[in-house]
């Protein structure tokens, strides 16, 4: 298959993907050949699939088949950047650890969705309920965010902000093994 062709067919490979929670086929177990598919586009979400099929031994052909049933199957659920936080304009971020309304998880997490900042959100046990990433331009920007915001969510019974002194992102080939 020609480069161009393949370059449309990636294009392809890389739609959107439907959303977390919708319902799809059945997991399949990964074989060693999967696994090592998904370590390398977490590491270089960008890797053409000559790459991705020439490090992992395989045909295009395989790897754009393998590719596309890892997307199909929600194990793939997109491609993004990873970004320097700070660097692209927001220099203060915080996890915000929340105490909701019982039976309100669906509600709350629209409206923490429409929240400016918001990177990721978790529905979780222990002491408090959802976990929230948030990323702002400056504590200023970041304190209105909790006190107007997320505080007038009536749903919100409380709030407790973990200011981030520094994040790293952890690298796929230097996890520790087993993970």
């Amino acid at each position: 298959m020609a480069d161009e062709q393949m370059a449309d067919d990636w294009e392809q490979v890389v739609a959107p993907v439907p959303a977390a929670g919708s319902t799809g086929p059945p997991a399949r177990p990964l074989d060693p050949i999967d696994r090592d598919i998904l370590r390398i586009l977490q590491t270089d979400g960008r890797a053409s699939i000559r790459s991705v099929a020439e490090r992992v031994h395989v045909s295009r052909a395989n790897a754009y088949a393998r590719i596309n049933r890892l997307i199909d199957d929600g194990v793939i659920r997109g491609f993004s950047a990873r970004v320097n936080h700070e660097r692209a304009g927001h220099g203060a971020s915080a996890y915000i650890t929340l105490k909701i309304v019982q039976n309100s998880w669906r509600t709350v997490r629209e409206q923490l969705q429409a929240l400016p900042g918001a990177a990721h959100i978790a529905l979780v046990s222990g002491d408090f309920d959802v976990l929230l990433l948030v990323h702002t331009p400056d504590n200023r920007t970041l304190r209105e965010l909790v006190l107007t915001k997320l505080q007038s969510i009536p749903e919100v019974l409380s709030t407790r902000t973990l200011l981030v002194f520094e994040e790293t992102d952890l690298d796929p080939d230097h996890r520790a093994p087993g993970r």
